[in-house]
């Protein structure tokens, strides 16, 4: 679990080049790169930039560490239910 919780921070501080927000081509980098294989559209550009969009609460145009851990906790949760089979059964 420490693995798993070093490698989603410096994952987004190596994405970002050590700032706080990720950039728009940062971001969109990032989801190709390194979360191509968990996301469908992570090739499309206008896909991810709507991704941005949505995760971006404070309209900053950037993707802060707090947004970006939003999109972390989806993932897990989509990737839980799938191996579960949960998600035909959440209420």
């Amino acid at each position: 679990m420490e693995s798993a919780i070093k490698t989603v921070v410096t994952t987004f501080l190596n994405s970002s080049s050590g700032k706080e927000n990720l950039s728009g081509s940062g971001f969109q980098k990032l989801v190709k790169k390194k979360l191509g294989g968990l996301m469908q559209d992570a090739d499309r550009a206008s896909a991810v930039k709507e991704m941005q969009q949505g995760l971006d609460v404070n309209n900053d145009g950037k993707v802060s560490f707090q947004e970006y851990l939003t999109l972390i906790g989806y993932l897990a949760n989509s990737l839980s239910e799938s191996k579960s089979g949960s998600s035909a059964n959440a209420s």
